[in-house]
C-alpha cells in the first residue's frame, strides 16, 4: 500500500513552476535497480529564457530507507494523528551557463545572489576552469546550487513547495540572465 504519491508530487511541482513563470523543457525519472534509489530531475527555465543561456535544473532524490520509514510511521499510527515530522528529502536547485570568455568575480556575484535568495534560500556559487587542449585558454563555466528539505508529510497532505521558494529561484535565473550578456562578451 503506498501511502505517498511522489510521481504526483513531481506533476504538481512542475505545474506550481509554471503558475510562477517558469517553462518546464524535461523530466526524467531514474531508479537504480540494486538499492532502489530515485531521482527525477525536471529541466525549467524562466519563460523568457527560451533562447538560453541559462538553464535549472530541479532535482529529488529519494532515500529508500527514508520512504519506508515514513510508511511505516503512517501504517503504525492509529490513523487520527500524523507521524511526526522527521522524514525528508532533498531537493535541489541547480543553474548552469555555458563556458563564460568573460567569468564573474565570484564572490560579488555569490553576495548579489545571496541577497535574492534570502535566508529561506541559500545559495552555493561555484566555477569550474576546464582546458580543452593545453595551448586554449581556460573556459570558465559557472553554477549556482541552492537546497531545500521536502518534508514527506507536507507532500502526503498535498501541500508543494512553498511559492516563495520558486518565486525566489524565478528571481536567481532572471538575475542570471540579465548578466550573461556581459560574461558572455
Amino acid at each position: 500500500m503506498a501511502v505517498i504519491d511522489l510521481a504526483g508530487f513531481v506533476a504538481d511541482l512542475k505545474d506550481h513552476a509554471v503558475e510562477h513563470g517558469f517553462h518546464v523543457h524535461d523530466e526524467r525519472h531514474f531508479v537504480e535497480s540494486y538499492s532502489l534509489r530515485q531521482n527525477w530531475e525536471v529541466d525549467l527555465h524562466p519563460e523568457e529564457g527560451c533562447e538560453g543561456p541559462v538553464d535549472l535544473y530541479l532535482s529529488l532524490e529519494v532515500e529508500p530507507r527514508v520512504l519506508l520509514g515514513f510508511e511505516d510511521a503512517v501504517i503504525a499510527g492509529d490513523g487520527i494523528e500524523d507521524p511526526p515530522d522527521e522524514y525528508f528529502l532533498p531537493l535541489s536547485f541547480t543553474w548552469a551557463l555555458p563556458p563564460l570568455p568573460h567569468a564573474p568575480d565570484l564572490l560579488v556575484l555569490a553576495t548579489d545572489l545571496a541577497a535574492i535568495g534570502g535566508p529561506d534560500l541559500p545559495l552555493e556559487v561555484s566555477a569550474i576552469d576546464s582546458y580543452p587542449s593545453v595551448t586554449d585558454a581556460p573556459e570558465t563555466s559557472l553554477r549556482v546550487v541552492a537546497h531545500q528539505r521536502v518534508s514527506l508529510l507536507r507532500i502526503r497532505d498535498g501541500e508543494e513547495v512553498p511559492c516563495e521558494v520558486l518565486d525566489r529561484c524565478l528571481a536567481v535565473s532572471r538575475s542570471l540572465l540579465e548578466r550573461a550578456p556581459d560574461w558572455l562578451g
